[in-house]
């Protein structure tokens, strides 16, 4: 007879479960609370960082803006200076003057540290500041930012530097009108830099210096304007830390918050908020160890419940265990008797109202159960060869179509190679063909000293190995730009205007009619300027070569059920042959005798990656029209989500 098998005790099984079951829940729903705790007062703290950061940014552009008005209005007060000189007045008097309103302007308003009475030629003719000398040398501001912008648009805002290396001041100009004449007559600009010392004070008195929390104003290319540590701010080189910047200055909202990792290892909460018209962002951080303090308290309640839990069940554990365990225990001693064949000495057991009552009769229907399980077993394993063999079916579609994503995949892996050996290659001809142009150079300059022995031969063969730097150059530079993979940087602009620009700059030769047919709407798109400028440039460059005796160029926009826009350039050459259509848009592939076969295989690249659609249209000896089809800019500067793709198609005539 086998020696019997040692099992562990029920009552212990059920206190393990017990416990089990009455904990974990406990457990998990302690720690999620911890959790959720942190999270709220992460995202507290993150609401109150941003509600500082957005005040702020409202108060900056007050800041700006007031003192902005206050050169407006010194502007319309300023004594003209033009005007006296008609009636045969000093001009020496007159600018005497208007140097004592500019004097009082500096004592009444301490952030001005300089003013400048400027003419329509851009001549200084006056110049007050407060780190001067007594005759300060005037300057030309003809061709400055300011003069220009404050003349076309009626006010300038910008020209972030550090006075003296070390305090942040900020540029404004307005003009000056005079206001005798209907309508006003334009007299000048007047000038003025102003300190920016104000906000930094105003950042201190919010968040104070020794505190966690910290402020910063930041413009777009990085430059620190104010800062809540003066001890920050008023270094030459004052900036926040990388990882900041690359977080706070590519945001895309006006304003938002969560963790950034410095490089030291450290979190940190910041929020940031956008400054209206200037593209500054007010930044404020405080350590994310502050935001938490609240939780080593809530972990240790946590805890102390737990082990009053843990006692209290076991104790109820082990009541209950006892009273479900006594039937249990007689009815194993029935089930011994009756392995041994002792019909007779059966334990008398009561028969109760539940599960072990039941227990008994269970045994006399066990074997037809087993019977009718046998069946449906049978059945079920028809079924699952049944299912098994439609398994396989979409388990061999699956395949397929893994296949053909992976032939796609080698594809693309094939041209991120040729775009690495591009690189390389460009890199390595380029250093070659800059020392033979340096040497072109060099002997042109040496012949020219000695222009009366020049073999008009050595003349010629210079000139073309010059045209054949410029083409090998050219063919580098269009590798790398099919090459390239950079992340877009849209920004919203008027097509039409955009296509004015560069056809003011593009040398068109003079057999060449250029003709605009622009929509009145001028669509506004949300395009990368400098990738949609190259693919344009290209299908105008193509345009160009095959109208070599001469045509009409014809560039046209179109708005297309509202939400496409169109770009078509259209020429008068010979057409592309059938044959050829079909292959004009893939890499590398020409009809040219000299080429690389990029041109068109930019432009699709440049329109995919704009979710747009490039097509074509042709006829044999009259001439082809390449189409760009673009999605108009949503009302808040984006591209307009769900817009189908324009139903267009290339065709030979």
């Amino acid at each position: 007879m086998p020696s019997p098998v040692h099992r562990g005790k029920l009552a212990y099984k059920f206190l393990f479960w017990f416990l089990l079951i009455s904990l974990a829940p406990i457990v998990v729903v302690g720690f999620n609370l911890i959790s959720i705790s942190r999270d709220a007062l992460k995202n507290q703290s993150l609401h109150n960082q941003e509600s500082a950061a957005v005040g702020f940014a409202n108060m900056t552009w007050n800041y700006i803006t007031t003192y902005k008005n206050i050169l407006s209005d010194a502007a319309r007060q300023s004594e003209s200076i033009a005007a006296p000189r008609e009636k045969s007045d000093d001009l020496r008097a007159a600018l005497a003057r208007e140097a004592q309103f500019l004097d009082r302007i500096m004592q009444t308003h301490a952030a001005f540290l300089e003013l400048s009475w400027v003419d329509l030629g851009g001549r200084e003719l006056l110049r007050k500041g407060r780190f001067l000398g007594p005759s300060p040398p005037m300057r030309s501001f003809l061709n400055e930012a300011s003069f220009q912008v404050a003349l076309q648009r009626g006010e300038y805002v910008g020209t972030l530097e550090r006075f003296q290396g070390l305090y942040p001041t900020l540029a404004l100009a307005v003009p000056i009108l005079d206001s005798r004449t209907r309508p006003p007559k334009t007299l000048g600009v007047l000038t003025g830099k102003i300190s920016l010392n104000g906000l930094s004070t105003m950042l201190n008195q919010e968040f104070p210096e020794g505190r966690l929390r910290e402020a910063a104003v930041v413009s777009s290319d990085g430059f620190l304007v104010a800062h809540s540590n003066p001890h920050v701010i008023f270094r030459p080189e004052a900036k926040l830390a990388k990882e900041i910047t690359d977080v706070v200055l590519t945001q895309t909202s006006d304003k938002g918050g969560g963790e950034i990792r410095l490089s030291d290892g450290k979190k940190l909460l910041g929020a940031f908020a956008g400054v209206k018209d200037l593209g500054w962002v007010v930044y404020v951080q405080e350590p994310i160890e502050s935001a938490y303090e609240a939780v080593p308290e809530m972990t240790s309640k946590t805890l102390w419940v737990l082990v009053w839990v843990i006692a209290v069940t076991i104790l109820l554990s082990l009541a209950v265990a006892g009273h479900i365990t006594q039937p249990i225990r007689l009815l194993r001693q029935a089930a011994d008797r009756l392995s041994q064949g002792q019909f007779e000495d059966i334990p008398e057991m009561a028969t109760t109202n539940d599960e072990i009552g039941d227990l008994a009769q269970t045994f006399l229907q066990m074997s037809e159960s087993l019977r009718e399980k046998t069946g449906e077993l049978i059945h079920a394993k028809e079924e699952l060869e049944k299912f098994t063999r439609h398994l396989e079916r979409r388990v061999d579609a699956r395949t397929r179509e893994l296949k053909a994503a992976q032939d796609e995949l080698i594809k693309k892996e094939r041209l991120a190679a040729i775009g690495q050996m591009a690189s390389v290659v460009g890199h390595e001809i380029r250093n070659p063909l800059a020392v033979i142009n340096n040497s072109t150079y060099f002997i042109k300059t040496k012949l020219a000293a000695d222009s009366a022995g020049i073999d008009p031969k050595i003349t010629k063969h210079i000139s073309i190995i010059e045209s054949e730097i410029k083409q090998a150059n050219g063919i580098i530079n269009e590798i790398l730009t099919f090459s390239r993979e950079r992340p877009l940087k849209p920004v919203v602009l008027a097509v039409n205007n955009f296509l004015e620009e560069i056809l003011a700059i593009h040398p068109f030769p003079s057999h060449i009619q250029v003709v605009r047919e622009f929509d009145p709407r001028n669509p506004v798109l949300h395009i990368d300027p400098d990738e949609m400028r190259q693919a344009v440039r290209n299908l105008i460059g193509n345009a160009v070569e095959v109208m070599p005796q001469g045509g009409a160029l014809k560039i046209m926009t179109e708005v297309l059920e509202g939400r496409w826009a169109r770009i078509s350039v259209k020429d008068s050459g010979p057409g592309i042959p059938a044959d050829v259509l079909e292959r004009i848009f893939a890499p590398f592939f020409t009809t040219k005798a000299r080429g690389t076969g990029l041109g068109l295989a930019v432009v699709r690249k440049v329109v995919d990656r704009h979710q747009g659609k490039v097509d074509v249209e042709t006829e044999i000896g009259k001439g082809s029209t390449f189409k760009i089809y673009l999605p108009l800019s949503a009302p808040g500067g984006g591209v307009e989500a769900g817009a189908a793709q324009p139903q267009a198609e290339s065709k030979v005539l």
